[in-house]
C-alpha cells in the first residue's frame, strides 16, 4: 500500500516544520477593513497611523495593506526606517521628498521646473529647517496620486515627524496617502491640552536610550503627537485572540494544534504572532513538536526554550543602556514579589536605589516591563511583571549560577522572614506569578545558601503537592533539589527513591530507572526493606515503560538478582514483575507458586503478586479468581496512592475484554475520576463507548509522546484499537502504517492483538491469504504460551475468513474453538463474537435446521450486544443480523445512526448499501451523497487503486471509475492530486469546492 506523505500516524510522530505565513493574514479583518474603508474614501485621513507594540506583526498588515492598494491600481512608495536613522535629522523628511518627486517624474514624464528633492538635500546640509518644510509641503501637496508606506517609523529622527505634523494636511490631494507604522509599548497618550510646539532633541541626543522607540524619546513624543494630528487616522493592532492564535499556528505548521499545545504558547506568547513564531522556531529546531495524523503535540517535558540572541526581543534588551540590563537580570527572578522587588533589586545588585527605579522606568518606556496597577486608581502599582513571559525565561535562565543562587536566597528570606515552614509567607506574592511553583524553585536554585533543613522539608512537601506533574512544572527538580542538600546516606537514599516514582509519575523513565538502580545495587545500611522493595519494583517497571526488552528478559531470571544486597522479597517480585511485563505467564505463576511463603509476608507485594497472580490465570484460562476479586473491598492497608495503581491495572484487563459494565462498576465502587485516570485508560474507555474523536485526540498524544503500550497484558491495545478506528474510517493506509511502526521487538510481548488489527485491515482491502496467514501466526503465538487472552477475536476473523475462503469446514472447526474459548472464559464479549460469527459464517445451502440455528443466535447476539451497551459492536450485530435476515431490515437505521455517531464512514457506507438492498430509504440525501465523496477522497488521499477501492467499497472497477468521474466533475477538481492535497489540508470535499 502507499504510504501517505504528509499526515502520518506512526510510532513517534513526525518532526513539525515551520512554514511561512500563507495569504491570509490572521486576525486582522477588522483593522484591514477599517483601514481599507479609510483610504477608499475621498474625504478620508490622509495620514495613516498603524500602531502596536514589538512583534505585533506592524509590518506584515501595511504589506498586506499596500499589496491590496498595488492590485487596485495605486502605486505604493515604500520608505523603511532602520536603527540609526534617528542620530540624522531630516533624513525621514528627504527621503519622502525624494520618494515622492521621483515618482512624480516616472509618472508624469517631464522635467520638473522646480526641483524639490534637490532643495530638501540642500535643506539638510545646512539644517535650513523651514527650507525642509517648504520642500516636504511642496512635495506632498503636488497632485500624483499614490500611497506611501513609512515603515518602522519609531526609528526615525524626531525633527522629520516633527515637520509631518506641521504640514497642512487639508491642502494634500485625496490621492495621496501616508501609511505609517511604529512601535508604540505603552498606552497612547490623551489628546495634548494645547498645540504648544514639541520641544526637539539636538543632534548629540539621538534617539534616546536604546532603539528610540520608548515614550521617553525624542522620536516617540514625536510619533504620539503625530498621532493627534487632526488630519491623522490610528490604526492599533491588537495582540491575537486564542482562537486566532490557534489558526496562525494551524498554518504554520500545516496541521492542527494540541490545546495543550496552544496554551504553552499562548502562555508564553501573550498572543503576539513575533513571539510566537519564536517559539515556533525554536521548538522546532529541538524537535519538540511533532505531528501525528495532522496534529501537532508538544513532547512531553519539552523545556521552554531560550530566544536566540538575534532575536528581536532580546537585542532590543541588550540595546539599552545600564542599569536596565542589571534591573531586568534581577527582576527576571524577584519581579513575582512585587513592589518590594525594588528594593531586593537594590541590595542584591549594589546599585544606587534611584537607579534601579530609573532602569525599572526605561524598561517599563521600552515595552520590555509592564507596571501593573494598583487595586483603584487612587493606589500605587503592584509592582512589575515582564510583557512576555517567553523574555523573562530566557533572561532568569542565561543567569549564572552564582548569581542565580544569591538572588533566589534573596526571595526565599524575604519570603521565610519571621515566620516557620508552616507559616504563610511574610510577602504576598503576585497574583500574576504561580503561587505554587515560585518558592519551591527558588529554594531549589539558592541551594546551601538558606536554611538546609527547612528547605529540604518545603522542597519535598511542595513536589508531594504537585504529583503527578504531568507537564513537569517542577516536582522532579524539586526532589531532586531536596537530594543534593542531604548528607546522612539513609535519608539521602529515601529522597532518591522518592525522586525516583516522582520521575516515574512523570514520564521520565531515564531519571526513574537511574534513581532505581542506584538503590538496588546499594542501599544505604538499614535502609526500610520496603523501600528497596520499591525500588526494585520502579527499576522494572521503568525498563518496560523504556521497552528495554532484553533487560527485562535478563531480570526474569534468578541470575541477574544474584549479588545484589537486597530482601528476598525484593528478589522474587522483580523477577515476577519482570516475567509479567514479558508476557511469560506461566514462568511467572511458578515462581510465585515456589516463593509464596516469602511474597505472602507483606501486605504491599502480597496485593501486588496477588494482582499479577489473578490476571496471569485469567490469561491462562483461568478466569475465577480474577472474577470473584472484583466483589471483593481494596486491601485495608494499602498506601492510597498504591491501591489506585492497582485499581487501574485491573481496570486496564477490564476494557482489554471488552468488559465496559464491569469497568464502570469498578469506578464507582473503587471512587475513581476518570479524567485522573492515565491516557492510554481513557483512550479505551472512549473506544468502547465509541466516543472516538475523544478516544483519537488521546491516540495521537500518546503515539506521539512514545506511550504506546498499555499495562499487561494486552501491550499492544492502544495502537491495535486506534488502527481500528482508522480503519472503520475508510484509511487501511494510516492504520497499516501505524501497525506496522510498532512492531518487531525482539523478546518482547506478544504481538498478537496487532496480528488481528492487521488481518483486518487485509481482509477489508480483499487479501484473505495474507489475512488467514497473520491471523494463523498471532494464534500460534499465543498458544506458545497458553494464552487465552485476545484469541477470541482472532478465531472469529478466521473462521470468517475461511469462510469467504470457500472452506467451510475450517470455518466450522474454528468456530468450535470459539464455542469452547467462550465457555472457558465466561467472557460477554467472546460470547458475543461466538454467536455473531456463527451466523455470519452459515453457509447458504445449509438445511433449515442450522438456519434456524444461525438466527436464534443472531437474535442472541442483537440482545446480548445492545445489554453491553458498546455502540460500535452493537452496530456490526445489528447489521449481520439483517444481512442474514435474523431481523426486521429497520435495524439498519439503529446501526446507521451508531455508525455516524462514532464517525465510522466506511461501515455507514456498507450500511447504506444494505438499505437500498432492502428496499429502506437512506435518511439524507445530500449528507450521504457528500459522505460518499468524502471517503472517496479518503481512499484516494490513502493511496489505494481503483481496484483496492472497489474491494474497500464491495464495488466493481468500473463503478468506481465512474464514482471518480462524478467527483471530478461535481467538485471541479481535475486530478487525484488535487483532491489528496485538499484532504491531507483537511479541506472538506464537497460539491462548492470550487
Amino acid at each position: 500500500m502507499a504510504a501517505r506523505t504528509d499526515t502520518e500516524l506512526v510510532f513517534g510522530g513526525t518532526a513539525a516544520r515551520v512554514h511561512g505565513p500563507g495569504e491570509e493574514l490572521l486576525g486582522r479583518t477588522a483593522e484591514s477593513d477599517e483601514i481599507d474603508d479609510r483610504l477608499r474614501d475621498p474625504a478620508g485621513p490622509r495620514l495613516l497611523l498603524v500602531r502596536g507594540e514589538r512583534g505585533i506583526g506592524r509590518t506584515a498588515f501595511a504589506h498586506a495593506t499596500a499589496e491590496r492598494l498595488r492590485t487596485g491600481g495605486i502605486a505604493v512608495l515604500p520608505v523603511a526606517c532602520v536603527p540609526g536613522d534617528g542620530e540624522h535629522p531630516q533624513l525621514l523628511a528627504l527621503r519622502l521628498v525624494m520618494a515622492l518627486e521621483e515618482h512624480r517624474s516616472a509618472a508624469t514624464k517631464r522635467t520638473p521646473t522646480r526641483k524639490p528633492a534637490a532643495e530638501a538635500l540642500s535643506a539638510m546640509k545646512h539644517d535650513d529647517r523651514p527650507a525642509m518644510t517648504e520642500a516636504l509641503a511642496a512635495a506632498l501637496t503636488r497632485p500624483t496620486p499614490t500611497a506611501v508606506l513609512v515603515d518602522d517609523a519609531h526609528h526615525a529622527d524626531a525633527e522629520s515627524l516633527a515637520l509631518l505634523d506641521e504640514v497642512d494636511f487639508d491642502r494634500v490631494p485625496a490621492g495621496i496617502r501616508l501609511i505609517v507604522t511604529a512601535a508604540q509599548h505603552t498606552a497612547p497618550a490623551g489628546p495634548s491640552p494645547s498645540p504648544l510646539p514639541l520641544p526637539l532633541p539636538s543632534p548629540s541626543s539621538g534617539s534616546g536610550s536604546g532603539s528610540g522607540s520608548g515614550s521617553g524619546s525624542g522620536s516617540s513624543q514625536a510619533m504620539d503627537r503625530l498621532a493627534h494630528n487632526r488630519s491623522a487616522h490610528t490604526i492599533a493592532l491588537p495582540r491575537l485572540t486564542l482562537e486566532y492564535a490557534t489558526a496562525m499556528v494551524a498554518q504554520r505548521l500545516r496541521s492542527a494544534p494540541d490545546a495543550d499545545l496552544m496554551r504553552r504558547l499562548h502562555e508564553l506568547s501573550r498572543g503576539i504572532p513575533g513571539a510566537l513564531d519564536a517559539l515556533l522556531a525554536e521548538w522546532t529546531a529541538q524537535d519538540a513538536i511533532r505531528t501525528a495524523d495532522g496534529h501537532a503535540f508538544l513532547g512531553t517535558g519539552a523545556p521552554v526554550p531560550l530566544l536566540p540572541d538575534h532575536d528581536r526581543y532580546v537585542t532590543a534588551l541588550r540595546a539599552l543602556e545600564e542599569p536596565c540590563g542589571t534591573v531586568a537580570t534581577a527582576l527576571s527572578i524577584l519581579w513575582p514579589l512585587g513592589r518590594p522587588a525594588e528594593a531586593l533589586v537594590a541590595s542584591s545588585t549594589g546599585l544606587p536605589a534611584e537607579s534601579v527605579t530609573d532602569g525599572i522606568r526605561t524598561l517599563i518606556d521600552e515595552g520590555v516591563l509592564d507596571e501593573l496597577p494598583g487595586q483603584n486608581a487612587a493606589s500605587p502599582s503592584r509592582g512589575w511583571m515582564f510583557r512576555l513571559p517567553l523574555l523573562a525565561h530566557t533572561v532568569r535562565e542565561r543567569v549564572g549560577p552564582v548569581k542565580r543562587s544569591h538572588l533566589s536566597a534573596a526571595a526565599v528570606e524575604a519570603l521565610w522572614a519571621g515566620g516557620a515552614a508552616q507559616d504563610p509567607p511574610a510577602l504576598p506574592l503576585l497574583e500574576e506569578a504561580d503561587a505554587q511553583t515560585y518558592l519551591p524553585d527558588r529554594i531549589a536554585d539558592a541551594g546551601f545558601l538558606v536554611d538546609r533543613d527547612r528547605a529540604v522539608t518545603e522542597l519535598t512537601a511542595a513536589a508531594r503537592s504537585l504529583y503527578p506533574d504531568l507537564e513537569r512544572r517542577g516536582m522532579l527538580r524539586w526532589h531532586l533539589g531536596a537530594v543534593r542538600l542531604i548528607e546522612e546516606q539513609y535519608d539521602r537514599d529515601l529522597a532518591i527513591l522518592r525522586s525516583g516514582q516522582a520521575a516515574s509519575g512523570c514520564g521520565d523513565n531515564r531519571t526513574a530507572r537511574t534513581a532505581a538502580e542506584w538503590l538496588v545495587c546499594g542501599p544505604a545500611e538499614g535502609l526500610d526493606p520496603q523501600a528497596v522493595h520499591e525500588a526494585a519494583t520502579l527499576l522494572v517497571a521503568s525498563a518496560a515503560a523504556e521497552q528495554d526488552w532484553q533487560a527485562l528478559s535478563r531480570m526474569g531470571t534468578a541470575l541477574w538478582w544474584e549479588g545484589l544486597p537486597l530482601s528476598a522479597m525484593a528478589t522474587v517480585s522483580g523477577r515476577v514483575q519482570a516475567l509479567w511485563q514479558l508476557e511469560k505467564w506461566q514462568e511467572a505463576l511458578t515462581l510465585m507458586l515456589q516463593t509464596e511463603r516469602v511474597w505472602q509476608a507483606s501486605p504491599v507485594s502480597r496485593a501486588l503478586l496477588g494482582l499479577f497472580r489473578r490476571v496471569a490465570e485469567y490469561v491462562l484460562g483461568r478466569p475465577d479468581r480474577f472474577t470473584r476479586a472484583l466483589a471483593l473491598p481494596e486491601e485495608p492497608d494499602l498506601d492510597p496512592r498504591k491501591a489506585f495503581a492497582f485499581n487501574i491495572a485491573t481496570f486496564d484487563v477490564l476494557l482489554g475484554i471488552g468488559d465496559l459494565r464491569a469497568a464502570a462498576n469498578l469506578l464507582s465502587t473503587r471512587k475513581m475520576n476518570l479524567e485522573l485516570l492515565p491516557q492510554h485508560n481513557r483512550f479505551l474507555w472512549h473506544h468502547l463507548n465509541g466516543q472516538w474523536d475523544e478516544a483519537l485526540a488521546l491516540a495521537r498524544r500518546l503515539l506521539v509522546n512514545g506511550g504506546v503500550l498499555n499495562v499487561v497484558p494486552g501491550h499492544h491495545l492502544l495502537p491495535a484499537r486506534t488502527a481500528a478506528i482508522l480503519l472503520a474510517q475508510g484509511r487501511p493506509t494510516s492504520a497499516d502504517r501505524l501497525i506496522s511502526s510498532v512492531r518487531g521487538q525482539v523478546n518482547g510481548p506478544l504481538e498478537h492483538i496487532l496480528d488481528h488489527a492487521e488481518a483486518e485491515i487485509l481482509r477489508t482491502l480483499g487479501e484473505l491469504g495474507r489475512a488467514e496467514e497473520v491471523l494463523r501466526r498471532g494464534l500460534r503465538a499465543a498458544d506458545e504460551r497458553g494464552s487465552f487472552y485476545g484469541t477470541d477475536e482472532l478465531l472469529a476473523s478466521l473462521a470468517e475468513v475461511h469462510a469467504e475462503a470457500g472452506h467451510p469446514d475450517r470455518a466450522t472447526a474454528c468456530l468450535a474453538r470459539l464455542e469452547r474459548t467462550a465457555e472457558q472464559m465466561n467472557s460477554g464479549r467472546t460470547r458475543l463474537l461466538y454467536l455473531l460469527t456463527s451466523g455470519k459464517i452459515l453457509d447458504p445451502d445449509s438445511s433449515e435446521a442450522h438456519k434456524s440455528e444461525a438466527h436464534k443466535h443472531l437474535s442472541e447476539a442483537v440482545d446480548l450486544a445492545r445489554s453491553r451497551s458498546q455502540p460500535f459492536e452493537t452496530a456490526v450485530t445489528l447489521l449481520a443480523a439483517v444481512r442474514a435476515n435474523a431481523g426486521p431490515a429497520t435495524l439498519l437505521h439503529e446501526a446507521y445512526e451508531h455508525f455516524g455517531e462514532m464517525g465510522a464512514t466506511l461501515w455507514r457506507f456498507h450500511t447504506r448499501t444494505a438499505m437500498r438492498e432492502a428496499g429502506l430509504t437512506v435518511p439524507g440525501r445530500s449528507q450521504a451523497t457528500a459522505e460518499n465523496e468524502h471517503l472517496l477522497a479518503t481512499l484516494l488521499a490513502e493511496g489505494l487503486t481503483n481496484r483496492q477501492i472497489a474491494g474497500v467499497l464491495r464495488l466493481s472497477e468500473d463503478a468506481v471509475a465512474n464514482r471518480l468521474s462524478r467527483l471530478f466533475a461535481r467538485t471541479g477538481m481535475r486530478s487525484r492530486t488535487e483532491v489528496v492535497t485538499a484532504v491531507l489540508k483537511g479541506t472538506q470535499i464537497t460539491t462548492n469546492h470550487h
